[in-house]
């Protein structure tokens, strides 16, 4: 018999969302990887003052704030996949996921707190 491996911190609760969730946020990374690339070959010495003001602009606040929530998803879906295929005690399992969401949540609001103080 085969135990059904029940879904109760997966992100949406269904394997194909989560699927698509983390190939749109692989996008949304990548278009973001661009845009940083674009910006250090456009200002290959660039120096602090103008680092603070392309981060400084909104579009790219926006995109920022996007591109680590998109960081936040696809890195969920990928270790509670990783964790519920190699940690089989359901204890340790959510202890683990417990602290994988809750060092997700200190990296995001981390990362907003220092994209808001540039300004």
């Amino acid at each position: 018999m085969v135990n059904k491996l029940t879904s109760d911190m997966s992100l949406t609760g269904n394997g194909l969302r989560d699927w698509l969730i983390q190939r749109f946020s692989s996008l949304i990374i990548a278009a973001y990887f661009i845009v940083l690339v674009g910006f250090f070959c456009k200002y290959p010495n660039f120096d602090f003052v103008q680092l603070r003001d392309f981060f400084a602009t909104s579009w790219v606040q926006i995109f920022t704030l996007l591109a680590l929530l998109s960081v936040f998803c696809h890195a969920w879906v990928g270790v509670w996949t990783v964790i519920t295929d190699y940690i089989k005690p359901v204890v340790l399992r959510f202890l683990i996921q417990a602290l994988v969401i809750l060092a997700l949540f200190v990296y995001f609001f981390w990362g907003v707190e220092i994209l808001w103080r540039l300004v």
